[in-house]
């Protein structure tokens, strides 16, 4: 089966503000699934539905094939729904090395196994040094999270997700903050990334949505107006209209 994820007719209301409205979406094997919009589109709420932080009122949420909408975060993340969040979350008293570490004692069951010796744990210390690597960020490994750039604790997030092996990717406005040179080198990164994992990925930058999405969806008052091919979406009408402007 291509489909990873799969979103059926989600809709979720806060009083009178409908924040998302019948959204049916679905994430594939080896792509890249770009979620755009205007600021206030519903974005967020509706990553914080597939993740679980906020059930739906309607609808229903299949990760892998099982309905996964009655879960919790935690059970979801245990599946390999791997998030990373807009807002760091991050500890920030401990290195980026330790940080990773934490996150792969999550995946092996032993989250709070704090004990001296687990730091020089072979089988911890070497996955983070690679993981580490991978995102850019070997040189820093020794530093505490509080004290890297707001573009290195964005790739940090993205390492901890990867330390979690999930079976897809949230990703939540990753480029935040990185600047030109870390752009370009987190999109280079995600396009081998997808062979992985896919990845949801919702991203304002839209030179890097246009350089790496397969699909789009165009998210405008808690609906969908739209989802294709990078190419579909540029010349749509009614998405110039609502959302890209001078952009396309």
């Amino acid at each position: 089966m291509d489909e990873v994820l799969h979103l059926h007719g989600l809709r979720k209301s806060f009083g009178a503000l409908v924040a998302t409205d019948d959204v049916t979406l679905t994430l594939k094997k080896g792509e890249i699934h770009a979620l755009i919009g205007p600021n206030g589109a519903g974005k967020s709420t509706l990553i914080a539905q597939i993740s679980g932080r906020y059930a739906p009122d309607a609808g229903r949420i299949t990760f892998k094939g099982q309905d996964i909408t009655a879960l919790s975060v935690a059970r979801r993340a245990r599946l390999g729904l791997g998030r990373s969040f807009q807002i760091s979350a991050v500890i920030p008293e401990y290195s980026a090395r330790r940080n990773v570490m934490l996150a792969l004692q999550s995946r092996q069951g032993h989250p709070f196994r704090f004990l001296k010796p687990v730091m020089w744990d072979r089988s911890l210390t070497e996955p983070a040094a690679a993981i580490l690597a991978r995102v850019g960020l070997a040189g820093r490994a020794s530093v505490p999270a509080g004290e890297l750039s707001h573009g290195e604790r964005r790739l940090l997030e993205i390492a901890l997700a990867l330390a979690l092996e999930p079976a897809c990717f949230l990703l939540d406005e990753p480029m935040a903050g990185l600047g030109a040179e870390g752009t370009a080198r987190l999109v280079t990164f995600l396009r081998d990334l997808k062979s992985q994992a896919p990845i949801l990925l919702v991203e304002h930058d839209m030179n890097a949505v246009f350089a790496l999405a397969d699909r789009i969806s165009v998210l405008v008052y808690g609906r969908i107006i739209a989802t294709g091919s990078v190419a579909e979406i540029r010349a749509n009408p009614e998405v110039r209209r609502a959302y890209l402007g001078d952009a396309a």
